[in-house]
Parts: C-alpha cells; sequence; structure tokens
C-alpha cells in the first residue's frame, strides 16, 4: 500500500556521511549482510567503478529498506558541487530529505545548497547530525549554526550526551529517555539526574518549535503547562509536513547510533505517497497542479538513466499514479510513442530483483526501451500531460576534444551522447565555427570523471584543451583594387579581371555590380561571388572568417577565348587579398552577456575580477535570493575559460553564473596582435 512507502532523499556537503547512513540503515535492517565501508570500495551504493576509485559519490543510486512494515525507499546522493544534477534528480521523486550534516565542521556550503534545494522543491526536511563517534564532533555549536543560517524552524529531537569529548548516549526529547547503543541497537533508560538540565533545555526548545502547530498547543507552551507525549507526536507530525519544524536528530553512522532513532521517524512522521500526492503536469507554456493517486491510469515518471554498453538502457522511474505491472505498454507523453514495460525491477546499487508489479508511489528501474530519456513521461492515458521536468544548472565548464588515435572521432562523438544521455549536466557538440569537439561540464572533476567513463565504457582516449575562441575579422576602412588572373601555356590561357570596391557591411557577403558596357559579363559574376566566399573564409591578419563586407564589381576586362568561370574566381581572390589588406583589417571577439549571482559579500572581488578580464560591469541589483546580489556585465568569452574555477574559489561555491553571445566587437590593438601570432603558430605546427 503506498501508505506504507516513503521516499526520501540523502543530500548534503560532499563526506559528511550520505552513503555511510544509507548503508548503515541497510545493515540494520539486515537488506544487507556486510556494512561496507567507503574506504574499502565496498559500500553497496558507491557501487561504479569511478565512485570505487574517487571515493566519493559520483551518481544518485536507490536503495529499499523495510522498517516497521513501511518500505523506505533511499535516494542517496553525491555532496560534490560538480554533480548537482544528480541530487536534482533523487529530490525530484523523493517526498522528504534527510541533510547529512558533519559534526565537526558543520554546516558547509553543501548544507546550504541541500537546504535551498529541498526548499524549491517543496519537500519537508530534517537534519541528521553525523560523526558523534569523533571528540571532534560538537552538539552544540552546529546546532546553534543551523538555527542561525536556517531559522527557528530547525528543532531538536534528539541529542547527544558527553562527558569531556566522549558521547556515552544520547537524549530522546520526545519520550525523555537515554539511550545509550550496542551493535547498533539502543538500551532505553531513565535520563541520569546529571544530564535532566541538558535535556530540559533543548526539550523547552523542541515545545516553542513545535508550538506552532495549534493555538492549542502555543497557550499551552506559553503558560508553561504540561505538554503530553502524544501532543508532541501529533504537533511534530503536523508541523513536519508543513514544513514548519525541521527535527534534529544526532547520531554515528558508522557505529549506528540512532540509526534506528532516524529510521523511526522516518517511518512515524515522513509523508507517504498518499500524503505528499500533489505534483506538477506541463500544459503549453504553463504548469498546473495535478493530485496523483493510487485509482488514477498508470503513469510513470523517469528520473534518472544509465546507459550501460552491456546491459543496456536502464531508465530508473518513480510510479506517480495507478500500478505499474509488467507488460504494459504505455504512451511516451513528451515524444509521442508507444512503449512496453516488460519487466520492471527494485533495485539496490547495481542489484536488480524482477517483480510483477509496482505500485502507485513506488520506484523502480526497466530496461532495454528504444525512446526514452531521463524526463520522460509514460501514461496508459495518451491525452495525459508530462510531468514537470527536472532541471539543474547549466555547466559553464568548457573543453576541447582531440582523439589519440586517429579516426576515433566517431567514436568519441557516439561515447560523449550516450554519457550525456544519462548526465543532465553535461553538454556536447562539435562546434562548426572552432570545428572543435566541446565538453561542457559542471566542473573539472566532473568533466574528468566522464573522459574516465568514456575511456573505460567505451574504449577512447582523448586528449584535452582550451576550446578556441571563435575570432573573426573585419574591415574598418574601404579599398578600391584590381584582381587580374592571367596564365598562357599553350592552346587555352586563362584570363579573368576585376575591379571591386570594398567596404563594411553588416553581415556576410553583401556583392553589388555596377558595370558599364559589360566589362566582365553577367555569366561570370557567380563566378565572382563565388570566389569571394571561399576567400573570406581566410582573413588576411589571423587566418580567421570575415564577416561584414561589402564588395561592388564596378569594371573588369575578359577575354573571349581565355576567360572562365575559374579565371574569373580566381581574379575576385586576388582582389579580396589586396583589399583587405588596404582596408584596414581588424580581428572581432564574441562578447557575452554574463550574469553572475553570488551572496552580497563578494560583490566587490566579483567586479574586481571581471575588470581585470576586460569585462563591462552594467548594472547590480538585488537576487531572488536572500542576501545575494546579481553583477551584470559583458565580457569577452576568451577571458572566461577559468571562471568557473575562479568563481567557485571565490565564493567557496555560493556563486554562479550565466553567459550568453550579444556580439562581436573588434580586439583592441595589443591582444589582436597576440592572437595574430598564436593563430599563426597554430597553423604553422598543424602542417
Amino acid at each position: 500500500m503506498a501508505k506504507n512507502i516513503r521516499n526520501v532523499c540523502l543530500i548534503g556537503h560532499s563526506g559528511h556521511g550520505k552513503t555511510t547512513l544509507a548503508e548503515a540503515m541497510l545493515y540494520l535492517t539486515k537488506a544487507i549482510s556486510r556494512f561496507g565501508k567507503i574506504t574499502d570500495g565496498n559500500t553497496t551504493l558507491d557501487y561504479d567503478k569511478e565512485e570505487i576509485k574517487r571515493g566519493f559519490s559520483i551518481s544518485a543510486a536507490v536503495a529499499p529498506i523495510d522498517w516497521k512494515n513501511t518500505k523506505i525507499n533511499i535516494i542517496d546522493t553525491p555532496g560534490y558541487l560538480d554533480f548537482y544534477g544528480e541530487a536534482a534528480e533523487g529530490l525530484r521523486v523523493s517526498d522528504s530529505a534527510v541533510i547529512v550534516v558533519d559534526g565537526r565542521s558543520g554546516a558547509d556550503v553543501g548544507t546550504e545548497l541541500a537546504w535551498e534545494r529541498a526548499v524549491e522543491r517543496g519537500i519537508p526536511k530534517a537534519f541528521f547530525i553525523n560523526r558523534f563517534d569523533d571528540a571532534e564532533a560538537k552538539f552544540e555549536r552546529v546546532f546553534d549554526e543551523l538555527r542561525e543560517k536556517f531559522g527557528p524552524t530547525v528543532c531538536p529531537v534528539v541529542v547527544p550526551m558527553t562527558e569531556g569529548d566522549k558521547v556515552i548516549g544520547f537524549l530522546d526529547l520526545i519520550d525523555m529517555r537515554e539511550y545509550v547503543y550496542k551493535d547498533g541497537k539502543h538500551v532505553e533508560a531513565e535520563i541520569p539526574a546529571g544530564f535532566m538540565p541538558t535535556a530540559e533545555k533543548y526539550r523547552s526548545e523542541l515545545l516553542e518549535s513545535i508550538a506552532v502547530t495549534s493555538e492549542e498547543l502555543m497557550e499551552k507552551v506559553l503558560m508553561e503547562e504540561e505538554v503530553s507525549r502524544e501532543e508532541a507526536v501529533e504537533a511534530i507530525h503536523i508541523g513536519f509536513n508543513s514544513g514548519d519544524i525541521v527535527p534534529v536528530i544526532c547520531g554515528s553512522a558508522t557505529n549506528m547510533w540512532c540509526v534506528d532513532v532516524l529510521l523511526d521517524h522516518i517511518a512515524d512522521y515522513f509523508p507517504s505517497p498518499e500524503v505528499a500526492n500533489k505534483d506538477k503536469v506541463v500544459d503549453g507554456e504553463n504548469t498546473k497542479a495535478v493530485t496523483l493517486s493510487a485509482d488514477a491510469p498508470v503513469s510513470i515518471f523517469v528520473f534518472k538513466t544509465i546507459a550501460d554498453p552491456f546491459v543496456g538502457k536502464q531508465s530508473f522511474f518513480r510510479v506517480m499514479t495507478g500500478t505499474l505491472k509488467r507488460d504494459t505498454t504505455l504512451k511516451n507523453n513528451e515524444k509521442g510513442t508507444s512503449e512496453k514495460i516488460g519487466h520492471i525491477f527494485t533495485v539496490c546499487g547495481k542489484d536488480m530483483k524482477e517483480v510483477d508489479e509496482l505500485q502507485f508511489g513506488d520506484i523502480g528501474v526497466t530496461t532495454k526501451l528504444a525512446n526514452v530519456n531521463t524526463n520522460d513521461t509514460f501514461s496508459a492515458d495518451p491525452l495525459a500531460l508530462p510531468y514537470v521536468k527536472i532541471t539543474a544548472d547549466a555547466p559553464n565548464m568548457r573543453i576541447a576534444l582531440s582523439p589519440k588515435a586517429r579516426g576515433d572521432e566517431e567514436k568519441i562523438s557516439q561515447g560523449i551522447q550516450k554519457l550525456c544521455e544519462e548526465d543532465l549536466t553535461l553538454r556536447f557538440e562539435n562546434n562548426p565555427d572552432t570545428k572543435q569537439f566541446v565538453l561542457t561540464a559542471a566542473g573539472d572533476i566532473h568533466a574528468d570523471v566522464t573522459l574516465s567513463k568514456l575511456k573505460s565504457r567505451y574504449g577512447v582516449s582523448v586528449d584535452t584543451s582550451a576550446p578556441k575562441i571563435a575570432y573573426k575579422e573585419a574591415i574598418r576602412g574601404r579599398s578600391d583594387v584590381q584582381g587580374k588572373h592571367k596564365k598562357q601555356s599553350g592552346g587555352h590561357g586563362q584570363y579573368g579581371d576585376v575591379k571591386i570596391r570594398f567596404a563594411p557591411g553588416d553581415n556576410g557577403l553583401e556583392f553589388t555590380e555596377s558595370c558599364v558596357g559589360g566589362s566582365v559579363p553577367k555569366n561570370f559574376h557567380p563566378a565572382v561571388i563565388k570566389g569571394l566566399e571561399e576567400a573570406m573564409q581566410e582573413g588576411v591578419l589571423a587566418g580567421f572568417p570575415m564577416v561584414g563586407l561589402k564588395a561592388d564589381l564596378y569594371d573588369g576586362s575578359y577575354h573571349d577565348v581565355d576567360s572562365s568561370e575559374m579565371s574569373f574566381k580566381l581574379a575576385a581572390r586576388l582582389a579580396y587579398k589586396d583589399g583587405m589588406v588596404k582596408a584596414g583589417p581588424i580581428i572581432l571577439e564574441p562578447i557575452g552577456d554574463m550574469k553572475v549571482t553570488v551572496p552580497g559579500e563578494y560583490i566587490g572581488d566579483v567586479m574586481g575580477t571581471i575588470t581585470k578580464k576586460r569585462g563591462r560591469v552594467m548594472g547590480i541589483n538585488d537576487a531572488a535570493k536572500k542576501g545575494y546580489q546579481t553583477v551584470e556585465a559583458e565580457i569577452p568569452f576568451s577571458e572566461v575559460a577559468d571562471y568557473p574555477t575562479v568563481l567557485r574559489a571565490m565564493t567557496q561555491g555560493r556563486g554562479k553564473y550565466t553567459i550568453e553571445f550579444v556580439r562581436y566587437e573588434e580586439v583592441p590593438a595589443a591582444n589582436a596582435e597576440k592572437i595574430a601570432k598564436e593563430a599563426q603558430a597554430a597553423r604553422e605546427a598543424e602542417q
């Protein structure tokens, strides 16, 4: 039954213990027989070769566990900033979130981002403060920090008992009992008299937080009347699901301290799909709210794709409405095609277990669908609207790829495109201007992981470099030149003669002719145009394409026998080369409209960096996010190649930016000379 399902996403800063917490849950519930360790490379949810090699999560991974007659689908997500797209996938199909915080370091930037993403998703959330097996973990400092950052809705529920730097047990502030752990299970007892002041202090804070759930409870708390366990439990249930309270539970995933308590809270307080039954669908340009239910025709939403070269494509989905049974044909409401969902599985890490059906709200995986991608909606109702897609910030780290082995270009393209299918934050193109393969990733680690997967899965090794900038050339002035091609070698010769006036244009070649008396017959005019167009592929300064050129063919001459299309084509090219040199050639560079959003304290640093990179600050505005501001600037694309790394270091990962092409501008003379020399050296190296 859907009322017995919980879909919970583990989110937070990298290295704070999300995967270990998931492993502890699996081990405690006997879903696995061995407690794996990240350092040993044998955890259930970090099973990818890259995760084992690097020692941190890269992909969202699913594991179902059974606890108190409840099926809890745990979705473990990466905390590393480069893999925010995976966290977005997990959150999209979760009804609640546990934000894991290291009790030693406290609320890092990943904690802040996890909170923001859960708030954007509109789901209830709780904190699990981890690592209380370590003497460096300090509850009061971290709890105060959480309250300062996220407000008074953060309330204590289970707090540590310490003697010196050692945690000897935990205080349950709902039942006002002591928990002492042995082999991952707690022994319950009365709170020792020496710890009663601590328990009463935090119990008071708990009651103040949950009092907002009803006027009656608020009055009781203000009057300092006794609040019963039943009243507290009801208030926590109401407040958690409404978002009015954010419970804090302390423990140690490694020692399995309070993992059982967390599971109790998930089963008792976290919403089921029947409670979290609201979603949104896309209707043209708009979205509209819908109510999900078990009684509606079956529909599923694909939230993750793995393109395995051996197993085939794996499509992870949530059953949004109805019950999905094997061998069911559904319509892809995104693409208009139909697919037979032959085999369906539950999944625990890399292990799949085939089932006959999955109920409303449950999570599973199917394989080998022909035409499916992440964000696709499948429904038994052919007129159903697709569910709102997962979105993630566009990546900005651009890297040019070239094959180490000659002839591997096609393998690069096919392999990267497969990897893009399973990663919302990857982009790939064969740039038509620079003739380069360009990979755009969320950061340097993301790019490195992607290229490592390309090699291990598809056997392709690549060299990387900074992408070329799509410079152009143009002219400032005018010129009036003659181009004459004459060649005589016995028999028919070659003769073409043109006089052309060149001037700056708006875009491409703007050709006119004002010949008088047929000095250049009209049947040779297309050859002149073609000659100019071919010549414009290379400018005279640095070999970049020429843009914005007016060419008026006003005179010339021809030979009755020796003139041909090729002759006039070559004559036009000669005129072009001479004319461009005389018309004041310049190099143009692409300019981007950049918007950088950062916490207010970094505005000065951002503006200084933009100025150093030849950018022009156009304005500063308050961002939608409280305490953040957005700097709008125009900046050359050649100056932002390293900006993802610069901005991340400057803001500890809190800043983000977008950049869009707006126009071309003339490169300053000093820069133009350097660009021309580098282009010449590159051409010589290629030859």
